[in-house]
């Protein structure tokens, strides 16, 4: 019970982690005793975010590449796994957002969308996946969103892309857990981020997210850490095929 949750040796692929959630959550699971691998499509961003990493202790590598792109996302994983180790957890943190309303959506920016926040979860947990069936373990955990279940203006491919997501998630276990792979999805709400800013400033959007969250405030993205841990530890292997909400309440309040 006492190393119910540890990552002591255990190998992480983030990607898009070079900033944002991303990197907060490979600070969090270093600080359990996980080794990081920082993924960027910038080299000198991700070696950046992991010279962070290596100046606090912890150890950390970094793989670039285009995880939209199924030709650089292979050689990468295989890459990794020859150079570095194999893959003991696979976080599919990356994402991007547009806003523009529905009639007005621009193709190329709807486009954008649903490569990075849906194709690059199935090229890259696809990669990854092959090698763990062979070794019959491993974790991947794909980062949802509240609008993996509810819809809100000028988001909609946003929320296409991540109810994609939730059902990725559903059927990555059904064909993966027989393997003892874990598919499991954090769906975080409404958190204070670079992506949320221009939301977080508008004061009438705060006082109706307050009212509409039964914890009654924006979540602080340390809180994202936990689920995280869970879902990469030993702690969640009998967990597959979840979303697990880290939202105060918000969904399941009318």
């Amino acid at each position: 019970m006492n190393n119910l949750f540890t990552l002591d040796d255990k190998r992480v692929l983030i990607t898009g982690s070079a900033q944002g959630i991303g990197f907060l959550l490979a600070q969090g699971l270093a600080e359990q005793g996980a080794e990081i691998i920082i993924n960027d499509i910038t080299a000198e961003r991700a070696e950046h975010a992991a010279m962070k990493l290596r100046d606090c202790g912890y150890t950390a590598w970094t793989s670039a590449f285009n995880v939209t792109d199924p030709e650089a996302v292979e050689s990468a994983i295989e890459n990794i796994e020859r150079e570095i180790g194999p893959i003991d957890v696979l976080i599919n943190n990356a994402g991007i957002q547009r806003r523009h309303p529905f009639t007005e959506f621009p193709v190329n920016e709807w486009n954008d969308i649903i490569a990075v926040n849906q194709t690059a979860v199935f090229l890259v947990s696809q990669s990854v996946a092959r090698r763990m069936v062979k070794r019959e373990a491993g974790k991947i955990i794909n980062i949802c969103s509240m609008q993996s279940e509810l819809g809100r203006d000028t988001i909609t491919p946003y929320a296409a892309a991540k109810g994609a997501v939730k059902m990725l998630t559903r059927g990555m276990c059904v064909e993966l857990a027989r393997y003892n792979i874990q598919v499991n999805g954090i769906a975080p709400g409404y958190f204070k981020t670079d992506m949320t800013k221009t939301l977080v400033e508008d004061e009438a959007f705060t006082q109706w997210l307050c009212k509409r969250t039964p914890a009654a405030r924006w979540g602080d993205p340390q809180e994202l850490i936990g689920a995280a841990v869970f879902l990469s530890s030993k702690a969640s292997n009998f967990v597959n095929g979840h979303l697990l909400f880290v939202d105060g309440g918000m969904l399941v309040a009318v």
